[in-house]
Formats: C-alpha cells, sequence, structure tokens
C-alpha cells in the first residue's frame, strides 16, 4: 500500500493543526465550541442512502465522524464502526450519542490506524475539508484491497421557496454537493466513482430549524449582532411565508447525495 504521509503538526485543544491552512483551524474549533447543539440540530441520513454507499463492508471508518450523525446511521446497519476526527469535543458528544464506538484524534491525512484496516471509508459533509493530496494516500493505506471510499452530503432542498429565502438571509453560500464535480476527483488508486440520490424530508419544529441554523458555521463565527439580525430575520420568514404560516410543524425536504469508488488493484 501507499506510504504515510508527513504527520500533522501537534494537536492543540483537539484539533490536529493543518500549518498550511490557519483559517481551517478556526472553523474546525468553532464546530467544538457548539458541539452540542450541532449534534442536537443536524439531521442524520436515509438508511437506503448509508446501505447503498458501504455495500457489503463490515468493517467502517469514520472520518471526520463529528458528533456521529453518520456513525449512527452504521451502527443501525450493525457495522462495526471506528469514528475519527480532529476535534476532542466533537468525539465527546460522538460518545454521547453512540457508546462503545472508538473514537480516535486524527485527520484524514494522518489517519491513526494500522495499514488494511478496515472495509470501507466514509465521510459525512467531511470530504471538503480534507486536502486529497495527502489524504487519498492515506485513506488507501488503511483499507483492506477493493474497500470502498464513500462520501456523502445532506442537501436542503433550495428549489422550496421558503428554504431558498431562508438561505439568502443566512448569506450561506452553495451546498458542498452541489458542484461535486469540481472536487470529488479522487482518482487513482481508487476506480470510476458512482453515485446515488435520495430525497426525503426531516420534521422538525421551528426552534429546532433555528438550532440547525446556530449549527452552521457562519452563524458560529458571525458577530453576535449578526445572529441576533439573522435570528429574527429567520422568525420573521418563518411567520409569514405562506407555505409556512400556522404551522406547528415544518418538514425540511432534504436531498442526500452519495458517491461510491473503489480501491483499484
Amino acid at each position: 500500500m501507499n506510504e504515510r504521509p508527513e504527520a500533522a503538526e501537534p494537536r492543540e485543544h483537539g484539533l490536529v493543526a493543518d500549518p498550511s491552512d490557519p483559517a481551517t483551524q478556526v472553523n474546525a474549533r468553532s464546530f467544538g465550541a457548539a458541539a452540542s447543539v450541532y449534534h442536537q440540530a443536524r439531521p442524520g441520513y436515509p438508511a437506503e442512502a448509508i446501505a447503498w454507499l458501504i455495500g457489503d463492508a463490515t468493517r467502517v471508518l469514520d472520518l471526520g465522524a463529528g458528533t456521529g450523525k453518520l456513525t449512527e446511521a452504521l451502527v443501525a446497519l450493525d457495522r462495526e464502526v471506528i469514528a475519527v476526527d480532529p476535534v476532542e469535543e466533537m468525539l465527546e458528544e460522538l460518545e454521547v450519542a453512540v457508546p462503545g464506538v472508538p473514537r480516535i484524534l486524527g485527520t484524514a491525512e494522518d489517519i491513526p490506524i494500522e495499514d488494511d484496516a478496515v472495509d470501507a471509508v466514509v465521510a459525512g459533509q467531511a470530504w471538503h475539508w480534507f486536502q486529497p493530496d495527502r489524504a487519498i494516500p492515506e485513506i488507501a493505506r488503511v483499507l483492506r484491497p477493493h474497500g470502498i471510499l464513500g462520501l456523502v452530503w445532506n442537501s436542503r432542498d433550495t428549489r422550496v421557496d421558503w428554504l431558498r429565502q431562508a438561505g439568502e438571509i443566512m448569506h450561506e453560500r452553495h451546498d458542498a454537493s452541489a458542484t461535486f464535480e469540481s472536487y470529488v476527483n479522487v482518482g487513482p488508486p481508487f476506480g470510476e466513482i458512482v453515485e446515488h440520490t435520495v430525497e426525503w424530508g426531516a420534521r422538525m419544529s421551528r426552534e429546532a430549524f433555528l438550532d440547525l441554523v446556530r449549527s452552521r458555521s457562519y452563524f458560529i463565527t458571525s458577530t453576535p449582532d449578526e445572529q441576533r439580525a439573522t435570528i429574527g430575520a429567520l422568525e420573521t420568514l418563518l411567520a409569514t411565508h405562506p407555505d409556512l404560516a400556522g404551522a406547528e410543524e415544518l418538514v425540511v425536504p432534504y436531498v442526500t447525495r452519495c458517491f461510491r469508488t473503489v480501491l483499484a488493484d
């Protein structure tokens, strides 16, 4: 298998620092500070999508596992899971959500497990945080022959008008999965990428939707005045949009996009 890349810089406050991108360190630590609200607010993954993603793999590495949303889906499918994340606070939340799953501090560029250790490596909402030139050889190293690399994103379906308006209020950039062609380009030693899409809806209260907003990196790193303005504008939208006015519960439509490739010979 491939050689292990250079070790990352020393850990600071649970984060394995990447000296090439200080902004990434700031954003990652911001998620750590909001780990609890992140886990409570973020939706899970539909079982159909994750079953397709991992196929018949039995031992799975959840890379960039965060607070364990994808880990929960893997455990529900009765798979043996190892969770790796660079933020200690996130892994602490994962331990609460999915007790007993091995948790390891590490990054995609420096995975602290042995060679040929797992049948699949999966990343939920995380590939765009990785440095592919270092992460791809490292992922290949820990995979067994013909192992699976699976990438998955939950994207809110902004074809729905009120969600589109909410995104504008949050100054939200496009969903990461919307332009996957530009960066889900794994290449050797992996084969062709295949895709599977699942459309579904997450039911939640209005306050739960606002908590979802509070878990976004844009909101977390905004000033208190900006945060108050964002929540105020969203509360007005939820109260006045004709599709939502008077509704006790929201149905937030999601598109789950899955991408799978297999380690070549």
